[in-house]
């Protein structure tokens, strides 16, 4: 059993940009707003942008602070050299030292090593058997967070970095929302349905926008369109970063990498049985800790989202083949 999760890249196109015209026309919007991380799905949807209203009726932002991976400018600037716009650079660092998110002793080291980025995540994993991202998204759900050793690593480490990546994220919301609304421009996100399943997003924050085009499509999805839409080969080979630590990618925050991740998401949907997915050669720890993943996350999916004009799900639109036998 062989599960394809190849998507119709240019009719997916097609329909994002007769969605992002749409909503243009309707509102009577003078643009569209994207905050561009330098991330593969920002590229995309901004890359969509372009092709859909022109480049002088796009606008890009990128908000970065002293905790924000170095590469990250490079690669929103090459974004937007490539797509020959403008980009807004602006440094929210003194926004989040009013929010004291630096002081904790924690904080004060996470900017020198990526190599001690990783242990104190390997570590929290290996003492808990869970990675930080869970126990969070347990304490976001009233679960709480297990034992005494959990909860003492969990709040002289990992509380104080998930709260600088949510201040972050929240107050970039903010500055995007306020540039929106006094340049008449609709602000939309980058977000992936992977990402919206699991809850690795922070509520509230920019990727919890209202207008988000490409909730419907799983990560593995949104690199079809990098290629097809023919993305620089930097944006397109990057691995993605969630903006929280240096050295910490996606895969290693959610603990699973995108292409296992989807798979699973992909055969949930189809209802598969645990005995099937194992059969398909998923292990069933990997089974059973997305699940948990989505349940516990369940509390960051109740803001109110436009439907997607485009979904890869089992029977979505743009969906060119299913799961066959063989």
């Amino acid at each position: 059993m062989n599960v394809n999760l190849t998507i119709d890249a240019q009719l997916t196109v097609q329909l994002i940009k007769a969605y992002l015209q749409e909503l243009v026309k309707t509102q009577q919007s003078d643009g569209i707003l994207l905050g561009l991380s330098g991330g593969i799905d920002s590229s995309v949807l901004l890359s969509i942008a372009v092709r859909a209203v022109g480049k002088d009726r796009v606008h890009a932002s990128f908000l970065y602070d002293r905790d924000s991976e170095k590469e990250s400018e490079k690669k929103a600037l090459i974004m937007a050299n490539w797509l020959d716009i403008g980009l807004d650079i602006f440094d929210i660092s003194p926004a989040m030292k009013k929010k004291n998110i630096y002081d904790p002793l924690i904080m004060k080291l996470i900017p020198y090593s990526p190599l001690f980025n990783r242990l104190i995540q390997h570590s929290y994993r290996f003492i808990n058997g869970e990675v930080p991202f869970k126990t969070s998204l347990k304490i976001g759900s009233n679960v709480g967070n297990g034992s005494w050793i959990k909860s003492l690593m969990y709040n002289f480490t990992i509380r104080h970095i998930d709260r600088g990546f949510a201040e972050r994220h929240i107050y970039r919301r903010e500055l995007l929302n306020t540039k929106a609304t006094q340049e008449n421009l609709i602000l939309i996100g980058a977000a992936n349905r992977s990402e919206f399943e699991v809850g690795w997003f922070v509520k509230d924050g920019v990727d919890d926008l209202p207008i988000q085009p490409m909730t419907g499509l799983y990560k593995t999805q949104v690199w079809q369109l990098a290629s097809y839409l023919k993305l620089p080969d930097e944006i397109q080979n990057q691995l993605a970063s969630p903006d929280m630590m240096f050295g910490i990618t996606d895969e290693f925050g959610i603990g699973h990498n995108y292409r296992k991740l989807d798979v699973i998401l992909d055969m949930m949907e189809r209802e598969k049985t645990d005995e099937e997915m194992v059969n398909h050669g998923i292990c069933k720890a990997d089974i059973e800790d997305v699940r948990e993943l989505m349940l516990y996350s369940e509390w960051k999916r109740n803001s109110l989202h436009e439907t997607p004009p485009v979904q890869g799900g089992v029977n979505g639109n743009v969906r060119s083949s299913n799961m066959n036998s063989s």
